[in-house]
């Protein structure tokens, strides 16, 4: 590793032990930099594009070996990816991706951190049940890892769409003094406190709007926001926060479905692994997700250096984690990639903070 800033990378991984022993550490950074610049999570592709000086058949044999014996501490990767995140507190989305490999089901529970229009991730987990919806248990398990190491009084709120309902869920998270925002399917009915229920259509009718505090959904006091969506469908959403802005919180879940093309046909094909093994699956996201995090870093500090110019139709030619993608690949060719510097730069700081906070 003979580029600087490739050793910051290093550096950081080591201080975390993300992976034990210099060597692994050495190598889980090196095949970054392939998984990077070849876009791709097929482990031949990845090997060809590092720049060992040894026979691609034998760094794919040792990719191979890293899934199969290396282990990754979650916990640790945690501060990895907020190390790159400038923001105290946190609005955090959970939801799901899955797709099927022959007869392996990927069913990945995740949660990120929204900042703008993107995403950054903070912990995932697989769930083994044949690509169900989660359950309360999984979601209480992946957010306590989270407040392990952030700490409750940084999370500022958890966005959510209609999947993660149900009672004990939202109470757990009342309990916890979690704010949040959840979508809620149309047949879930509006209790109001002298007992008369009501459906969200019904409430709607051909107003445009409407807003109700302090009733029951699931039987849990919640704020209910109703409206229509730009297809024309109900827009149902129940939170901690005021009615009325519900709407507009709601509107940053969406990040997380950027976050997750990213990782697939927009960024590293994540979908089009081989891989059968759900354990592997786990470390093979972790190790995406790192470079998608440095390539997003690397984005944003290059939108400080040189302002993004928009385009006719108001939105910038590439993303933030794009623009992140094609200097990273760039500074692969041994080009000078200022931005990235600075990024590692920030993250490296914040990790001193973060460490002590942990």
């Amino acid at each position: 590793m003979e580029k600087t800033s490739e050793t910051k990378i290093y550096k950081i991984i080591r201080k975390l032990k993300v992976v034990t022993h210099k060597k692994r550490q050495e190598f889980l950074v090196e095949m970054i930099a392939g998984l990077i610049k070849s876009r791709s999570v097929i482990f031949s592709e990845i090997a060809d594009k590092m720049t060992r000086p040894v026979k691609a058949e034998s760094l794919e044999r040792r990719i191979q070996d890293f899934f199969q014996k290396v282990n990754i501490n979650y916990t640790q990767l945690i501060l990895f990816y907020l190390s790159f995140i400038h923001h105290k507190s946190l609005t955090l989305s959970i939801d799901r991706t899955e797709w099927d490999f022959g007869k392996t089901q990927i069913n990945i529970l995740c949660v990120v951190a929204s900042i703008g229009k993107m995403a950054v991730p903070i912990y995932f987990e697989m769930l083994d049940n044949k690509s169900g919806n989660s359950n309360y248990q999984d979601r209480i398990q992946v957010l306590q890892h989270i407040i392990k190491v952030v700490g409750l009084d940084k999370i500022d709120l958890l966005i959510m769409d209609r999947e993660f309902i149900g009672h004990k869920w939202l109470r757990w998270l009342k309990k916890q003094k979690i704010p949040f925002c959840v979508r809620v399917p149309k047949s879930h009915k509006i209790t109001f406190a002298d007992g008369q229920r009501k459906t969200a259509e019904e409430l709607l009718g051909d107003k445009k709007r409407a807003y109700y505090s302090n009733v029951y959904v699931n039987t849990v006091q919640v704020n209910v926001s109703l409206s229509y969506d730009e297809n024309g469908d109900l827009l149902y959403l129940i939170g901690t926060e005021r009615a009325s802005q519900l709407k507009n919180i709601y509107r940053k879940r969406w990040t997380i479905e950027v976050f997750f093309q990213a990782l697939k046909s927009r960024g590293f094909n994540l979908e089009k692994s081989c891989i059968k093994s759900i354990k592997k699956y786990r470390k093979l996201f972790a190790v995406v997700a790192i470079a998608y995090t440095i390539c997003w870093a690397t984005g944003i500090e290059d939108g400080r250096i040189n302002p993004v110019r928009v385009k006719k139709h108001g939105y910038p030619q590439y993303s933030v984690f794009r623009r992140g993608l094609n200097l990273m690949r760039s500074f692969y060719k041994n080009n000078i990639v200022k931005a990235f510097e600075q990024a590692l730069d920030k993250a490296r700081s914040r990790l001193i903070i973060l460490k002590t906070i942990g």
